[in-house]
């Protein structure tokens, strides 16, 4: 017989008989199962992705990769520091500040925050605050004027907005005749940041450095150095030798600590979806081995000429495969194409659907973002379609193991 039968053969039997077309029937719904389970795990670790990426920029967008701060009391040489840190080739910025934290009252609101101080022009170098803004400017901070910059969602929650005065009061007291009373300061409100992320937004505001070292009594010192790096995913090796070549007497610490716990969990949360969801692909690729079982069954008289004629079992082994295969790779492209689809526009989707049912699906204070962004990533597009591939596969062996063992005279004696 030509080589190119079993190809031929497999193609055919794809194609519906006039007398039996729920055969193709069960290979449609197997193909559908396959596409859709492609297509959910596409979708679920796209969205992932996004909201992995989209965490990461925004707290990057208003922390540093990587900060220095000394075991004393502060940093008292700093600029001498600085520029030594600067020497490295891999630090594009590097920034002072002074941090602490401190209650802001207006009228009957209270609430409390990290106040960072900060050097407006050096700020902009380290971090992408001033991009964040939506009220007022950074350039509005400047010594001696006691103003502040506060997050979107802290200045709702004071009732205020830009020109409004707020008292600041920290835990260090200063003496007076009738005790040890807090330290407090009238701040004017003269910005207003939306970083997007409600732990920013909700918990942090910002003072120039002078009028921060004042407040909390440092002098000419600082809390720590902040560095901005060519390379963020660096940032660990960058952090731990600058630490080194200062000759000791700092702590190095950098973004991929301070948030561990956010991305360890988003892996971790990735790599179980995938085995969760992968067996929804499974389960489809079992509906390939009964659709074939069935395939085998009805064509057990085509078999039989097959084999009279001098096809042998591998050759028969070969048709069923074929067409066990040819299903599976039709299953995984459509779900890569309805997947892709819908991860490219998922948060278009799910504003419609927010706007439809009336509710909010992201709360802001609870999952850090309120949108849902999707990210495909040619990994797992890979991952994802050559593992469901190679189910579809694996799924034909049985199948076609057993329509090679047919015997051709005990099937046509049935026919």
């Amino acid at each position: 017989m030509h080589s190119g039968w079993p190809w031929r053969v497999g193609l055919r039997y794809l194609r519906a008989r006039t007398h039996n077309r729920f055969v193709s029937f069960i290979s449609g719904i197997s193909i559908l199962g396959v596409a859709l389970g492609v297509a959910v795990l596409i979708v679920v670790l796209s969205v992932m992705n996004g909201f992995e990426t989209e965490l990461r920029t925004r707290i990057l967008a208003m922390t540093s990769h990587a900060s220095l701060e000394p075991f004393g009391e502060g940093l008292a040489d700093w600029r001498a520091v600085r520029d030594r840190v600067e020497e490295d080739p891999e630090v594009r910025a590097v920034a002072p500040y002074t941090q602490g934290e401190a209650m802001l009252l207006h009228r009957e609101a209270v609430s409390g925050a990290i106040v960072r101080g900060i050097l407006p022009a050096e700020e902009r170098r380290v971090s992408g605050l001033a991009d964040k803004m939506v009220e007022g400017g950074l350039d509005a901070l400047v010594a001696g004027r006691w103003n502040i910059v506060i997050g979107s969602a802290l200045a709702r929650e004071l009732g205020v907005s830009v020109g409004d005065r707020i008292v600041l009061a920290i835990s260090q007291g200063t003496v007076t005749p009738a005790g040890i009373a807090p330290r407090v300061r009238r701040f004017t409100v003269a910005g207003i940041f939306e970083a997007g992320m409600y732990e920013f937004d909700r918990g942090l505001a910002f003072v120039h450095l002078d009028d921060a070292a004042r407040l909390w009594r440092m002098g000419d010192r600082v809390s720590g150095l902040r560095l901005s790096l060519h390379d963020m995913f660096r940032a660990p090796e960058v952090a731990r030798r600058s630490a080194e070549r200062l000759e000791g007497g700092y702590y190095a610490t950098d973004w991929t600590r301070q948030h561990v716990n956010f991305f360890r969990s988003i892996q971790m949360s990735k790599q179980m979806m995938f085995t969760i969801l992968l067996l929804v692909v499974g389960v489809a690729a079992f509906n390939i081995v009964s659709t074939l079982v069935m395939v085998v069954k009805d064509k057990q008289g085509d078999i039989a000429i097959l084999r009279t004629l001098g096809a042998s079992p591998g050759g028969i082994m070969t048709v069923f495969m074929i067409q066990g295969t040819l299903i599976g790779l039709a299953g995984t492209l459509a779900g890569l194409g309805l997947g892709a689809a819908l991860a490219l526009n998922v948060e278009q989707l799910v504003h419609s659907l927010e706007a439809a049912l009336g509710t909010t699906f992201l709360a802001a204070d609870v999952y850090f973002i309120s949108d849902l962004p999707a990210e495909l990533r040619v990994g797992d597009l890979s991952r994802i379609c050559g593992t469901a591939f190679l189910l579809a596969v694996l799924s034909t062996i049985y199948p076609a193991w057993r329509a090679a063992r047919s015997q051709p005279a005990e099937a046509l004696r049935h026919e």
